[in-house]
């Protein structure tokens, strides 16, 4: 099974959509993927792989994040209609959306706005949706509906309002809406001021606007799952216990059951950490301040020689050392030996 577009498909779906068969191969493709997919892949649980070439002579798309400004939104729209294309408006409230169709006629009476959403009728929506393609008018102000499988060459300005009410992996894929030929693109996200939002919305905010490089879905799909915590793996639960026990140990203890199971093993549930032996030999074993003075350095290396796995391991780090930083003082070396 080939899913396109994950973030449409809930977990129910997915589940269901995998009891019609025993043997299930599913390829699951997405700009961005959603924290629970990008948790199985960190794990081990999934196959990863990553298209990071953009197409030839695609250009990144320039994000600007803010408030709403008439002067902005005015600039914007005409920047774009000098130079032939065509923009999206998007206001992802049905209730409201043709009160702001008749504010942006009022702030831009040279152009024509139409309107589009998922409670028109079939026939309406697609009408207007082809005379946008065919270029019969310049702005469509529309719901989060264009959110995929859009492409209008054309289109290379893109303002969403209230993006501070839309979901990281949203945000990316309206993005993903212009900027789909060789011109340069432009995206504008309005949002009230940072002060007044939510501290999730302002991480996605500043996310969003930071990421804008070609390729950066999968980057920005980390800080969704750092956000938004991974959900359970198996379950339709949405937020799980990993603050409990920190993201790096979480993933240690599930690298360490799946590694057991596609071995055959049972996972040693009653022993999870594995300890080896404590060695207690009553001399000083450490990294001296005066040989590595940068604690962030020390304790990369404390972890290195802690994640050793054999003499030659130790060797090829002993190597390292002395090399970078110089022959190695008697602590270092009580240190290196008490781990061999």
């Amino acid at each position: 099974m080939i899913i396109d577009e994950e973030h449409r498909f809930g977990v129910k779906d997915k589940e269901r959509l995998k009891r019609m068969r025993a043997e299930f191969n599913v390829l699951t493709l997405t700009a961005t993927p959603i924290p629970r997919t990008l948790n199985m892949t960190l794990g081990g649980l999934r196959d990863l792989s990553i298209i990071a070439t953009p197409p030839a002579a695609r250009l990144a798309v320039k994000t600007f994040v803010g408030e709403w400004s008439d002067r902005q939104i005015r600039e914007a729209v005409l920047r774009e209609l000098r130079r032939g294309g065509q923009i999206y408006f998007v206001h992802n409230r049905v209730e409201n959306i043709e009160g702001v169709a008749t504010n942006l006629r009022k702030l831009l009476p040279e152009t024509e706005i139409r309107v589009g959403h998922g409670q028109m009728s079939e026939r309406e929506l697609e009408s207007v949706m082809l005379d946008f393609y065919h270029r019969q008018f310049s702005v469509l102000v529309c719901t989060t509906i264009i959110e995929s499988g859009i492409d209008v060459p054309t289109a290379n300005t893109i303002i969403i309002d209230r993006a501070d009410t839309l979901g990281l992996a949203q945000l990316h894929q309206l993005r993903g809406r212009v900027g789909r030929s060789h011109h340069q693109a432009y995206a504008y996200m309005l949002a009230p001021p940072l002060r007044a939002l939510q501290p999730d919305a302002v991480k996605r905010l500043e996310a969003i606007a930071s990421l804008e490089d070609l390729g950066s879905g999968f980057t920005l799909a980390t800080h969704d799952l750092e956000i938004r915590g991974a959900g359970e793996l198996l379950g339709e639960g949405q937020s799980g216990q990993i603050q409990a026990i920190g993201f790096t140990l979480y993933n240690e203890l599930l690298g360490r059951a799946v590694a057991a199971l596609r071995e055959g093993r049972e996972p040693d549930l009653e022993d999870p950490f594995a300890h080896g032996p404590e060695i207690e030999i009553g001399l000083v074993a450490l990294i001296p301040e005066d040989y590595m003075p940068d604690v962030h350095m020390r304790l990369v290396h404390y972890k290195r020689i802690a994640n050793a796995r054999s003499n030659a391991e130790l060797d090829e780090l002993q190597a390292e050392l002395i090399d970078r930083f110089g022959l190695l003082p008697p602590p270092l070396k009580t240190l290196l030996r008490s781990r061999r």
